[in-house]
C-alpha cells in the first residue's frame, strides 16, 4: 500500500521580523519530497513596527503576563495578515492544501523555563483558510527536556538524501543555516539511526547585524555585506569582546537575546557593521571548528542556507578565520535548493510528520530525552 502524498504549505518568520516566507510542498513526511512553489512577503510597515516593539518588551516570563493584552492584539493581526496571504496564494494558484506549518513569529525563547512563544494563533488560522493547521511546533520538545530547538535538522536530514541520490554528494554531510542564529545540522549517514544525526545552535548569525543597520539606518539589513564592506574593524573593541564572551559549549539553544550590541556604542554606522560582522564571523567560525570532520585531514564541505549566506563580507570573515582548515563554504543554491526557503520548507515538512506523530526532535539535535513528534494540529471548521 502506497503513503498518501500530503500537499503542505510551510510559514517561517524569522527574527528579523521583515516578512515571511511561504512554501507548499508535496512529501510523505519521510522520503518523498517535491517543491511545488516559494515565495515572500514583506510584512506592512505597521506590523513590523508592533511585532520589533513587543519583541523588545520580553525578556522574562513575567514579561509574558505582563504584556497579555498586547501580545494577543498582536498576534490576532499577525495571523490575519497571514490568512490573507495563504487564502490569496491557493487561489492564485488552484490549489488544494492538506495541511499548514505555521511556525508563528518567535517573540521570547526561554528553554530553561520550558517556555517558548510565538505568535500565531493556529486555531484562528484554521478557520480563516479552512485548512488544518499545525502550529506550536517547539512546546513538547521543552516539555521532555529538550531545548525547543533547532527543529530543521530532520529536513536537512531529507535533503541530504536528495544531494546524495541527485548530486552524489558524499557523507558526512553539514549544512549550516545562516538565519538570525546560525545552526548546524550533521548527518554522519542517511539512516534514521539516531546516531547518524546531529544538531546544535553555534553561534549568531544575522541578529547582531540587522539589530545594528535598523538602530543606526534607515535600512532592516546589510545587503550582501555592503555597509561592512566600507567600513574598518575596530580590533581593540573586537578583541576585547570577544576576550569577554564565549560560548563554552553547544548544548543550549541560542535566542537573539543571548547578545547584544552595546561594544559597537560610539561607531559610526559602516565600522560599528564591519566590526559586528568581524565579531559575528569569530563565533560562526569557532562553532564551526567544533565539527569532527574539520579537524581531519580530507577537505570537508559546509552547505550554507539562510539569509546569512548572501552577505559576502561574512562569508570572507568566516574564511578568514578558518583559513588553516580543509572547508568548502558552498551555497546549497548550487544544487537545486533555494537557501532562502530551506526553513519554510522544512516547517511545511514537519507539519506532515508531526500529522502523522512522527519524530521531529531527537537527542542528539534538541537534547530531548527520546525521538519524539511535536505540534498542535487544530481544526476549525
Amino acid at each position: 500500500m502506497s503513503k498518501k502524498i500530503f500537499t503542505s504549505l510551510g510559514l517561517m518568520s524569522g527574527t528579523s521580523m521583515d516578512g515571511v516566507d511561504l512554501s507548499i510542498i508535496q512529501s510523505d513526511g519521510i522520503n518523498e519530497f517535491e517543491l511545488i512553489l516559494n515565495e515572500y512577503c514583506e510584512f506592512d510597515e505597521d506590523l513590523f513596527l508592533k511585532l520589533l516593539e513587543l519583541r523588545d518588551k520580553l525578556y522574562t516570563s513575567k514579561d509574558l503576563a505582563k504584556n497579555f493584552k498586547n501580545i494577543i492584539e498582536v498576534e490576532r493581526n499577525f495571523t490575519l495578515f497571514i490568512s490573507k496571504l495563504v487564502n490569496s496564494l491557493v487561489k492564485k494558484k488552484s490549489i488544494t492544501l492538506d495541511l499548514i506549518g505555521f511556525h508563528g513569529q518567535t517573540i521570547l525563547h526561554l528553554p530553561k523555563e520550558k517556555i517558548s512563544k510565538q505568535l500565531g494563533d493556529g486555531n484562528l488560522l484554521s478557520q480563516l483558510t479552512k485548512t488544518k493547521v499545525v502550529n506550536q511546533f517547539r512546546q513538547n520538545d521543552l516539555d521532555h527536556g529538550g531545548q525547543g530547538a533547532p527543529l530543521t535538522p530532520i529536513f536537512h536530514f531529507l535533503i541530504s538524501g536528495i544531494l546524495k541520490t541527485k548530486f552524489n554528494l558524499d557523507f558526512p554531510m553539514n549544512i549550516i543555516n545562516i538565519g538570525g542564529i546560525t545552526n548546524v545540522s550533521q548527518i554522519k549517514i542517511n539512516t534514521y539511526e539516531k546516531e547518524n544525526l546531529f544538531a546544535y545552535d553555534i553561534a549568531p548569525g544575522n541578529c547582531l547585524i540587522d539589530e545594528w543597520i535598523r538602530k543606526n539606518s534607515n535600512k532592516k539589513f546589510d545587503f550582501n555585506g555592503d555597509i561592512a564592506s566600507r567600513g574598518e574593524v575596530n580590533n581593540l573593541i573586537l578583541n576585547q569582546t570577544i576576550d569577554n564572551f564565549n560560548i563554552k559549549d553547544f548544548k543550549n539553544s541560542l535566542d537573539v537575546k543571548n547578545f547584544d550590541i552595546s561594544f559597537t556604542r560610539g561607531l559610526n554606522l559602516e565600522d560599528g557593521c564591519a566590526t559586528i560582522t568581524k565579531y559575528t564571523a569569530y563565533l560562526i567560525s569557532e562553532g564551526l571548528k567544533k565539527i569532527d570532520e574539520i579537524n581531519k585531514l580530507n577537505t570537508v564541505n559546509l552547505y550554507l542556507c539562510g539569509g546569512g549566506r548572501k552577505n559576502n563580507t561574512l562569508i570572507e570573515n568566516i574564511n578568514e578565520y578558518l583559513n588553516n582548515k580543509k572547508i568548502n563554504l558552498k551555497n546549497i543554491d548550487e544544487y537545486e535548493f533555494d537557501g532562502d526557503f530551506i526553513e519554510s520548507q522544512a516547517f511545511a515538512y514537519l507539519a506532515i510528520r508531526s500529522y502523522l506523530g512522527l519524530p521531529i526532535s531527537y537527542p542528539n539535535t534538541t537534547r530531548t530525552l527520546k525521538p519524539i513528534s511535536g505540534g498542535i494540529i487544530e481544526k476549525n471548521y
